[in-house]
């Protein structure tokens, strides 16, 4: 027996890093996962890699129409939802005085858009006593530069995870955060060249006070904890960093 089995979970942004992390564990412990992802071949892969109690759905979290259809589906096969990961999320790094309208918009309409609509799509799937998790970053607090942009983006997650929790009180519905630091999720290694990704992890992990960068199986941990064992919790962004944005 699994602790999750009978649960019920949608993890957007599940083909990779602590997306897929999170799916594997709620799998591992029983519970039917749908997972969603843009890339075709690691979406694939990562259903293969779940087994017979993961759905891998291609959806593009910036898309209105996909998150719709998302839900639409949802709703046929699992009819109600306990735990929904709003993780889909892109990332990008550039100067604020070379950043563009197209990058600016790409970077609000999938981190911030995305999930909100994301919930309200699923707000009348989510089972009473079920919960959202949201991801944030650190980025949400400290002036890191080259990532002015997704830091705003974060920053409104931060804030609608208040938002949500707060109206979504009568439906018994909690809302929380996630809030990463320097995870070697493989999203470095996709937004630059791979010399330049591996200076940026050493560097990382030398200015984090424990000294190395995290796991997506340690934000993995978190997720669940906050979907499933933080019963008394809403409204909070649970930090996973190292001590980087507190020591």
């Amino acid at each position: 027996m699994g602790r999750f089995d009978g649960k019920k979970a949608v993890v957007t942004g599940g083909s990779s890093g602590f997306g897929l992390a999170t799916a594997q564990m709620l799998v591992d412990e029983g519970a039917r996962v749908l997972v969603t992802g843009r890339d075709r071949a690691r979406l694939d892969a990562a259903g293969r890699q779940l087994g017979p109690r993961a759905t891998a759905v291609h959806s593009d979290a910036g898309s209105l129409s996909d998150i719709a259809a998302l839900a639409d589906r949802v709703k046929a096969e699992f009819g109600t939802v306990d735990a929904l990961f709003a993780n889909a999320g892109v990332n990008a790094f550039a100067p604020f005085e070379e950043t563009s309208e197209e990058l600016f918009d790409q970077l609000m309409t999938v981190n911030v858009k995305g999930p909100y609509f994301t919930v309200q799509h699923f707000a009348p799937l989510l089972a009473a006593g079920s919960s959202v998790v949201f991801t944030t970053s650190v980025a949400n607090t400290l002036g890191l530069p080259m990532l002015s942009a997704y830091a705003a983006g974060k920053a409104a997650l931060r804030s609608l995870t208040r938002s949500l929790a707060r109206e979504l009180l009568p439906r018994n519905v909690r809302v929380n955060a996630v809030s990463p630091g320097p995870i070697d999720s493989g999203i470095l290694e996709k937004s630059m060249p791979q010399d330049a990704a591996e200076q940026t992890k050493a560097q990382m992990a030398a200015d984090n006070p424990l000294r190395r960068m995290g796991t997506p199986e340690e934000v993995a941990e978190a997720v669940v904890f906050l979907a499933f064992d933080a019963t008394y919790t809403t409204g909070a962004e649970l930090v996973v960093d190292g001590g980087g944005s507190q020591l």
